[in-house]
């Protein structure tokens, strides 16, 4: 149409989204990804399925915020979803991954100008690989992963900035399990994080990466890798109490509609502030409900269970949370299911007898079965927390809520913001 493009080639942002090629790319980077493959019928899907092996993460072509996508851990699951997917066909295909339980999933957002690459920030989040990234917090700088995987997750962000000749900003999701970094996706445009990492390092991002994109060099601007004195959490604002009925559970589709920033010296005072800014109240003392499912049944929620106890709480819990924990001699008083016979949990939420609800779970059934628990906390503003990584970062907020006065700073003492033409020597 002769009409010029600014930033990013068209063949570049082709490359990136085109499963194919961007693997072959991977591959020529000696860079891992998931298992990971394309379905055009549904008989493809079943053959990709029993080669992946389960869970996998399944979705539409082409769709923004997660929109139909799934974590599928079983033949029936996957049956369901065949049924109900759009039409596939080489027009529309599925797109399938190898599901990567347990896994940190890290967001970096990085500018580049096809010769020089600088990373403007690597967030951790704190709900597991498999919640979209928009509902998900997340911390800055990372709040628990180690300075080795941190570097290489930065000289990966390079190699694919470079490779697929970005002009401007790049956003690139990575997982990690077990110390080896894999990646989820790489989008050579601005993602919703940049005005979040803009903010928390006093660095104008839009505004530079419109510059690079117009031909302006990076070195121009002088940018240097920032040691933070401070830490940023991302939470999101989830709209469930106007949504009646909807069911809060955290997933791969996207639900929330904003998000807001807590800042302090440490992670834990950060999530706090985050916590309060996105309306959570959470409790000094009183009684929790904690539910796991098997996966989550690990050190992270021992160590929340342990605070918790520290700190007066009392435990609740149901028949194979409570086994856990007494092998763990975490002290907490069984309660039974919905099914079990009363009084059951939802006796003891509907009585405001609860103040806090740790409750993870997997699996079609025993999802519908404790829907009721995050109906009743959502209804009665009791806080509840659905990932493992959630449950523990809350924890570790409350016990500093309890025993340290938490400060209120100026953005501006705690970040130095700065125009963007004090990164220009032009």
């Amino acid at each position: 149409c002769g009409i010029s493009i600014l930033g990013t080639s068209p063949a570049s942002i082709a490359l990136a989204e085109d499963r194919d090629q961007f693997q072959k790319l991977v591959k020529k980077l000696n860079l891992k990804q998931p298992p990971n493959a394309i379905a055009t019928s549904n008989e493809e899907a079943e053959s990709i399925v029993k080669a992946i092996g389960f869970p996998i993460v399944i979705r539409p072509s082409y769709v923004l915020g997660g929109r139909a996508m799934e974590i599928i851990s079983s033949k029936q699951q996957l049956a369901r979803y065949m049924r109900h997917a759009i039409d596939i066909s080489k027009k529309s295909p599925l797109l399938l991954d190898g599901y990567l339980s347990n896994a940190t999933e890290v967001d970096v957002d990085a500018l580049c100008d096809g010769t020089n690459v600088y990373i403007a920030g690597v967030m951790e989040h704190i709900e597991e690989a498999g919640v979209h990234s928009g509902d998900s917090a997340c911390s800055l700088p990372p709040h628990s992963l180690p300075d080795k995987i941190i570097i290489e997750i930065k000289e990966q962000t390079k190699l694919l900035a470079l490779a697929l000749k970005v002009i401007g900003l790049m956003n690139v999701q990575f997982a990690v399990k077990s110390g080896i970094i894999y990646i989820i996706e790489v989008n050579p445009r601005a993602s919703r994080t940049v005005p979040f990492v803009a903010k928390a390092t006093g660095i104008p991002l839009a505004a530079i990466a419109a510059r690079v994109m117009a031909g302006e060099p990076l070195k121009s601007f002088n940018l240097t890798e920032r040691k933070l004195n401070h830490t940023a959490v991302k939470e999101a604002v989830l709209p469930f109490d106007r949504f009646p009925g909807v069911d809060t559970i955290l997933s791969p589709e996207m639900r929330s509609t904003g998000e807001v920033m807590g800042l302090d010296k440490s992670f834990e005072e950060a999530f706090l502030k985050a916590q309060l800014a996105a309306g959570v109240r959470l409790p000094k003392t009183g009684k929790v409900f904690i539910s796991i499912k098997n996966s989550d049944k690990n050190a992270k929620i021992i160590e929340a269970g342990r605070i918790l106890i520290n700190l007066g709480f009392k435990i609740f819990s149901t028949a194979g949370t409570s086994d856990f924990f007494n092998k763990n001699d975490l002290k907490n008083i069984k309660v039974n299911k919905f099914f079990e016979g009363r009084p059951n949990i939802a006796d003891l939420l509907k009585d405001g007898q609860i103040n806090l609800v740790f409750n993870t779970t997997e699996g079609e059934q025993s999802i519908e079965d404790s829907k009721e628990i995050r109906s009743i906390s959502l209804k009665r503003k009791i806080p509840y927390f659905t990932t493992a990584a959630g449950c523990n970062a809350a924890a570790r907020a409350i016990e500093v809520n309890k025993n340290k006065k938490t400060k209120v700073y100026k953005i501006q003492n705690l970040i130095n913001h700065q125009d963007v033409k004090a990164y220009s020597t032009g």
